[in-house]
């Protein structure tokens, strides 16, 4: 029996399998697609899975072949000078574009022994009280979990029976890799001016001579775009196709808002877009994929170990995250319509955004580094990630490679409890005597009490049984 089956190798399935597998977890992941797309949906990465890739020691590798683009304020395409202040050591954007970041996880997960199974499609699903078997289009695999990281039309969702309520998509891109023959600065001072009225539209350099086009179609359409329906409706907004040829890959999405009501069902999780769509303004979706699976792998392998069982948190803590994002990517669309009033409405939030303390918490939600998780108590770092700190040796994020619980001791006088590591260096920045870290980096508890550091390690209930092919709480 496999221990964990992850349909989907996106972005968010990589992560999920390297932290299993860093953990001891034997991992399959199932692909549908026979090789990688060359699509490029996202362009970047946020501050919060920049510290992800630290955390486990990647974050080399990803410097190497991407960009760093100053942090600035950017909310719904407003333009602000980056706020100080911001609790990472790491404020900017990864320039990187997405198949370049899946190759590399993909590396990652088979370094640490994922076995990848591509060209091999979900197509069913039963549990019972010990397992799920998932039939596949090359036979059927039995595992004692599965988790669907398939994307936004997630199989795995649809055979749950898991609601996916939202907002229907109202509007429609066409994206597309293409050459132009226009030279650059024609191109850009164009562009430019249309942007002043109209930010669903944009062409910029992707390398290689190339150009990434975004442009709102004309109407909605199953169908995959074709050259000429982009090279049209550049020619209806710009006036000009800007001499473009040699399509390298075209595609087209929606605005789609919509939240799986369930992350559980029995032995089965969804993580990523399967769990949640939304607009892809300001660049979250891969992002809060991989702070998805980074969430949930510590937690289901301690769970397949029979450590603990802490399955139930990872909807309780992730889903809400979630549904913020699909706050704020509503609310900066509603901010980039071009009706009277929501631009009466921008113009203020223009004006707001020049309070830094404004133009810090909308950056923050959008980079992720604002989350706090509710793990009870009232100490305002319980719940948040730590940034990444120097140490007498060192720093605090070499120290988490391994994904263990870290206990940061300034005072020298706790002992660590079983499967904890410890740090102890009493110049450490913090404001407090000692703090426990989760495998994820999120602070789980603060204080120089050694009987309260062993009952928050030793209070989880290992062994519990989920309900089977019943959503949680049902």
């Amino acid at each position: 029996m496999i221990d964990v089956i992850v349909a989907g190798g996106g972005p968010t399935g990589m992560v999920l399998a390297s932290e299993l597998r860093l953990q001891g977890v034997g991992v399959v992941v199932l692909e549908r697609d026979p090789e990688p797309t060359e699509v490029v949906r996202s362009l970047g990465m946020h501050a919060r899975s920049i510290e992800i890739l630290d955390q486990r020691g990647l974050l080399d590798r990803f410097l190497e072949v991407g960009m760093r683009h100053p942090l600035g304020g950017f909310f719904a395409g407003i333009t602000k000078a980056a706020p100080e202040g911001l609790d990472t050591a790491h404020a900017y954007t990864l320039g990187i574009p997405q198949p370049t970041t899946l190759r590399l996880l993909t590396e990652h997960a088979v370094e640490q022994g994922a076995e990848i199974r591509r060209g091999t499609e979900v197509v069913g699903l039963t549990q019972d009280d010990d397992g799920v078997t998932v039939e596949t289009s090359a036979g059927p695999l039995r595992a004692r979990y599965l988790v669907g990281c398939d994307g936004g039309r997630s199989t795995v969702r649809r055979l749950l029976d898991v609601r996916f309520p939202g907002i229907a998509a109202r509007h429609q891109w066409l994206l597309g890799e293409i050459e132009l023959t226009a030279p650059l600065a024609e191109v850009t001072a164009r562009v430019a001016e249309i942007r002043r009225t109209n930010l669903w539209f944009g062409v910029g350099p992707a390398g290689n001579g190339r150009f990434r086009v975004v442009a709102p179609a004309l109407e909605h359409s199953a169908e995959p775009p074709t050259f000429e329906e982009l090279t049209e409706r550049m020619r209806a907004i710009a006036g000009t196709d800007f001499g473009a040829h040699s399509p390298r890959w075209l595609s087209r999405f929606g605005d789609a808002t919509r939240q799986a009501e369930h992350y559980r069902v029995g032995w089965v999780l969804l993580a990523g877009d399967a769990a949640h769509v939304h607009p892809p303004l300001g660049g979250q979706g891969l992002n809060l994929g991989i702070q998805d699976a980074f969430n949930l792998g510590w937690k289901l392998a301690a769970t397949v170990h029979g450590r603990a069982d802490l399955l139930d948190t990872y909807e309780t803590e992730r889903h809400p995250v979630a549904a913020a994002v699909l706050d704020n990517t509503l609310a900066q669309g509603e901010l980039m319509a071009l009706e009277p009033g929501a631009q009466a409405v921008r113009r203020l939030l223009t004006e707001l955004m020049d309070f830094p303390e404004v133009n810090r918490h909308l950056v923050g939600k959008i980079i992720g580094i604002d989350v706090r998780y509710d793990l009870g108590g009232d100490h305002p770092l319980v719940g948040r990630r730590l940034r990444d700190l120097p140490l007498r040796q060192g720093r605090l994020y070499e120290r988490m490679h391994a994904g263990r619980w870290l206990l940061l001791d300034r005072t020298g006088l706790l002992a660590a409890p079983d499967g904890v590591d410890a740090v102890v260096d009493p110049t450490v920045e913090l404001d407090v005597p000692a703090a426990l870290l989760r495998p994820d980096g999120h602070v789980a508890w603060v204080g120089d009490d050694q009987h309260e550091l062993d009952r928050v390690v030793g209070s989880t209930p290992a062994g519990v049984r989920p309900a089977c092919c019943r959503p949680r709480g049902e």
